[in-house]
């Protein structure tokens, strides 16, 4: 999923730094960049990217990354969620939680869970669509969910209804 969240970061940099008017361009693009993907992937990605076409100035087509007159923070928040998105429910048992996302996000979601470092989890293990965060011995879990939702819009309401 690593590599998922560094492609996604490459074709928003692709788009706003180049005039790329086709998915074989943009795939041209990527290749050079390191990356190797199929148009479907790419088509995907850019779908959830929310990427549109507009015309150009040269009579053309090119992509382009959806309008933000928030700023460049609430830019990066918008595209900062896209693994986030994943999360589908998170049960505690002990000092540990299972979250569970779509197939092919735990890894992405770790990753930022990870980057984070908050005290209260000692780490966490990824499959494909779970992950298994431990939590510190002596942490609540409302304290680990206080937490998560510093940097996981919604985490609260992925949490099965046990005693928190």
């Amino acid at each position: 999923m690593k590599i998922k969240t560094q492609r996604i970061n490459t074709i928003i940099q692709l788009i706003e730094t180049n005039r790329v008017g086709s998915q074989e361009e943009l795939l041209g693009l990527l290749e050079k960049a390191g990356f190797t993907t199929t148009q479907a992937t790419l088509s995907r990605d850019l779908k959830a990217l929310k990427v549109a076409k507009q015309p150009d100035h040269e009579g053309g087509y090119v992509y382009v990354m959806p309008d933000n007159d928030n700023g460049p923070e609430e830019a990066d928040a918008a595209y900062g969620d896209f693994p986030l998105s994943g999360i589908l429910s998170m049960e505690f048992s002990g000092n540990m939680a299972v979250i569970k996302t779509r197939p092919g996000f735990a890894n992405g979601i770790a990753s930022v869970i990870d980057s984070h470092s908050p005290f209260e989890v000692l780490g966490s293990i990824a499959g494909d669509d779970t992950i298994l965060l431990i939590a510190r011995e002596s942490v609540a879990r409302s304290e680990v969910i206080a937490a998560l939702s510093l940097f996981i819009p919604g985490i609260r309401d992925k949490v099965a209804a046990t005693k928190l």
